[in-house]
């Protein structure tokens, strides 16, 4: 399709998934920042569905964590070398994927769009990723398990399936998240006060993303709990990893180790 696509000379290539709904001035809002800002790949975040309970527990902290993860202002700065984009809207200029020989470069990426962000950058290119309104996702996730499953099919290679990263990440989410509700419980007042003070700090981070959502804001204290969950996702996500079944998708792994691709 992309060769197909390229016989019309375009100036970008769009990459959408099938559930997106796009408003009319999505993709040309788009295309006007990617000019403006000559970049060479410009993605949004669409707004993913979160209607049901287990969307309205875990689908915003996705979107949260993963800002988290792929800082849009670290991605746009070309002395930095994180680079990340959302797979579910990608408008790329068709010579900047020329400079890394294709889509062929990152056939075997379970997490292609992030692959192929990294390889626009790593070639020079310039990127842009923002969170959008004219662009929604209708995909519907009806139960914490599905949620769950999605969340550990790509978390341990997010870690390059490093032991010790996954042993930081946990120990950082630990501090981060679980241990200022804890300290409310403590007998020693300054600990408590630290603690308060920590959980409010993660409420007012979290508001925007659960404002974005138009969510009840009592969602935001349920930040520790939702917390947890993605811990045990990413355990889930490296126990899988290494038992050879890491990124399973449709009963077929598909994140394995070298030894195990062979």
């Amino acid at each position: 399709m992309v060769r197909r696509a390229r016989t019309l000379n375009p100036k970008f290539l769009l990459f959408t998934d099938a559930d997106i709904i796009h408003e009319p001035n999505s993709i040309s809002t788009l295309a006007a920042i990617a000019e403006a800002g000559h970049y060479d790949l410009a993605s949004y975040m669409v707004k993913l569905h979160c209607e049901t309970l287990a969307e309205r527990f875990l689908v915003p902290a996705f979107v949260f964590f993963f800002f988290k993860l792929y800082p849009p202002l670290w991605i746009a700065n070309p002395q930095r070398r994180t680079a990340g984009a959302a797979g579910g809207c990608i408008l790329l200029r068709p010579e900047a994927l020329d400079r890394f020989g294709g889509l062929a470069a990152i056939r075997n990426e379970i997490i292609d769009d992030c692959a192929l962000a990294r390889k626009v950058k790593h070639c020079g290119g310039r990127l842009w990723l923002g969170l959008t309104n004219s662009a929604k996702s209708i995909r519907a996730y009806g139960s914490l398990g599905e949620i769950g499953q999605m969340i550990s099919r790509t978390a341990f290679n997010q870690l390059n399936h490093s032991a010790v990263l996954l042993f930081l990440s946990l120990l950082g989410m630990t501090v981060t998240y679980l241990l200022p509700p804890l300290l409310l419980f403590s007998h020693d007042w300054p600990a408590r006060v630290l603690g308060a003070t920590a959980w409010l700090a993660m409420i007012v981070s979290y508001l925007p993303m659960i404002r974005f959502y138009k969510l009840n804001l009592l969602w935001t204290l349920a930040l520790p709990l939702i917390a947890l969950y993605y811990m045990a996702a990413t355990l889930h996500s490296a126990l899988r990893f290494w038992a050879g079944r890491g990124g399973e998708w449709k009963g077929r792994a598909q994140d394995l180790r070298q030894s195990e691709r062979a």
